[in-house]
Formats: C-alpha cells, structure tokens, sequence
C-alpha cells in the first residue's frame, strides 16, 4: 500500500506540552549558555575552530552514508594528488562541499536574513560537482520525492508533501522562522528543523541543509556569538532514534517526542562541544608558550595559526599558510618535528611534499568523550 504524502501541519504545531518540556529547555539553554560563554572567549573562533567545522561537515554526511573520516578530508585536501579510489574521492566531496555550503550561508547572514532563497543558495553549493550535481541544485523540486529501501514508491517509509503543496509549507516555514513571539526558542528551532526535513524540499540533501540550519538559526535568533554548533554527532550516534522520532511527527502527530529528543541532543552537544572549544583553546594556550621555546622563530605565531587552521599540511602547504619564507618554514617544521609536535604522515620525494599531522589537535576533535 503507498503511503499518502505528508501533509504539513501549520506552523506552530497544536499540541506542544509546554509543562512537560519546562526542565528540558532549563537545562538545554543553561549548556547552550555556557557554550557561548567559551565561544566568546576564544579570541578566533574561525580559526581554532575550523577543523570542527570540518569534523561536523564528516559525520553530517556520514548520517547520508559517506565513510570518510576527518584526517581523510584533511589528507586530501593536503595532497589532492594523491591517488585514492572513486568512492572515496566523492565521499571527500560531498564532506567539502557542506563545510563550504556553510561556510558561504554565514557570510551570507553578514548582510542578509535567513530566508528559503538562502536555504536555496547553500543548497547548491552543497550539491555542485557532487553526486547531487544531477538532482537540480538550488531549485525546489517539482516531483514527488520518498524515503525507502529502494526505488519503488510502494514500499517507502515516508512520502513528502506533494510539490503542489511546497511553495504554501515553506511560506508557512519562514513565517514561523520570523516569529519573534514563540515561548523559547529552542523548541521553535527544534520544530523549524524537523518540518524542514519533513517537508523534504529538495530532490537530495534535505537533511544534510536540515542539520545546516541548526548552527545558523542560532546565531540568527542570537542564541549564540558565532554561527559555530555541532549537532550531527549526537544525531549520528543516535541514527535510529533521530529516524524514528521525525517518522512519528508525520505518522502520529508526534511533536512532544520530538521536542524532547531534540532538547537533549542540544544539551548534550553544547557540553560535548563546550569541552572540545575548552580543550582547543587550552592546547592553542600551550602551544602559545612551547613553539617559541623550542623554534627561537619569529615565525612562531604564524606557525602555530597554520597548524590550527591546516592540522593536516603538505609542507608547501604551510609555506603558503604561514606565509613564511621557505628556509625559515623548513627550519620550523624540522624542529616540530624533532619535538614531536607535529608527525610525518608521508614522507616527501622527488616532486612530491612531505606530508604531516598535527596529532594532538585531529584527537581533541574527533574525541568523543572529552
């Protein structure tokens, strides 16, 4: 039997039980709060917290599922000569095409709202000269799309709206976007982000923008400094649960349990994020007092922004990066080395430049247990 298309409930949902979420919005602003307050002392989030941007961006589309890692993309992107297999090369893709999709929606903010023409923007940034690349980028779709096992309509899990019915969903999306009135705005994100991946505008990446939209609402509402939250790994080591509470919003009309999911996955995230900022910050701190010491560069602040910016590095790429002239770059990296700040990944040879790692800096960010 097909499963009719959902059909979007207006904005917002009947039914909250707002008694019930009181504990759970406690304690998801409280960790969301303290968050902040690390962002904000963090003299350069951009830079000492790039390589989380790019950790996000993995395990995002690792929900999709691309198997790259973190060190893959770095390496990558080190050294896109290297030769590596088809799959893998599109995984990298997809992983660099969200972080940039990003990356251009929060320069975009700098001048702009967040509205359903920007969520079409970074759509096709997402999608360019990837696996999606065929799927109309950028455009909301005009055919019926499904979720299932496989091609056949007849057995999906859940039908979206039907086309004819996107353009009133997403007018009623960005209304409630606009909404000033709402009793907290978490709950209000959390409803914006499941009716978006609901209403599935796309024809492919709805939940990759979906998982997007969360930092940017944020920083939009001004819930937080810097458009810098990582959601997916909570969402991502919670797959099935993530799956099973959005089915149930569009099965049973289930908005409380998905509320109460997504409180906790925001809690439970700005502590884990909060302590990888910390832990950041902490070893760009250290690193602060020990690259002096041991290079006697005056090189050494560029040296150890590179290393936080590049954490993976080809050493022509931190030629460029630090912006230092070669014999004193080379003489920096031998003395990281002999130091054991920095390890070889692949040794250099003929035309080729070494490759190294920044080993300290690729654990803290993709420790989940910190």
């Amino acid at each position: 039997m097909t499963i009719r298309p959902y059909v979007p409930e207006p904005l917002p949902p009947s039914g909250i039980d707002w008694e019930s979420h009181i504990p759970r919005i406690a304690s998801a602003n409280r960790a969301l709060a303290r968050y902040d307050g690390i962002l904000q002392a963090i003299p350069n989030p951009e830079l000492l917290l790039s390589p989380l941007l790019t950790q996000e961006a993995v395990l995002s589309s690792r929900i999709e599922g691309t198997q790259a890692s973190l060190e893959d993309v770095l390496r990558f992107e080190a050294n896109p000569r290297e030769r590596i297999n088809d799959r893998a090369l599109a995984d990298i893709q997809e992983i660099i095409n969200y972080r940039e999709a990003l990356t251009v929606a929060v320069d975009a903010l700098k001048a702009r709202r967040l509205d359903t023409g920007l969520v079409c923007d970074l759509h096709r940034v997402l999608l360019a000269g990837s696996r999606g690349m065929d799927r109309e980028p950028g455009c909301i779709r005009t055919i019926q799309n499904f979720i299932g096992r496989d091609a056949h309509i007849e057995h999906a899990i859940f039908v979206p709206p039907a086309p004819a019915d996107l353009p009133g969903a997403l007018a009623d999306w960005e209304a409630y976007l606009r909404n000033e009135e709402e009793k907290d705005i978490l709950v209000q994100l959390s409803v914006l982000k499941a009716q978006f991946e609901l209403i599935h505008p796309f024809c492919d990446g709805n939940g990759r923008v979906g998982r997007m939209l969360v930092p940017l609402i944020m920083y939009e509402k001004g819930l937080i400094a810097s458009p810098m939250f990582y959601i997916s790994a909570y969402l991502e080591r919670n797959r099935p649960v993530y799956y099973e509470r959005l089915l149930a919003i569009s099965g049973d009309g289930d908005w409380n349990g998905w509320i109460a999911f997504f409180l906790h996955a925001i809690e439970e995230q700005a502590g884990a994020n909060g302590r990888k900022a910390k832990a950041i910050l902490d070893l760009y701190d250290e690193m602060k007092r020990t690259v002096p010491e041991v290079t006697r560069s005056q090189y050494a602040t560029a040296a150890i922004d590179a290393l936080f910016k590049t954490p993976v590095f080809s050493s022509a790429e931190f030629y460029d990066q630090a912006a230092i002239p070669r014999r004193a770059a080379e003489r920096v990296l031998q003395q990281l080395r002999e130091h054991e700040i920095i390890a070889v990944l692949a040794e250099g040879g003929g035309r080729r430049a070494a490759t190294y790692v920044f080993p300290r800096l690729i654990a803290i960010t993709e420790g989940d247990r910190l």
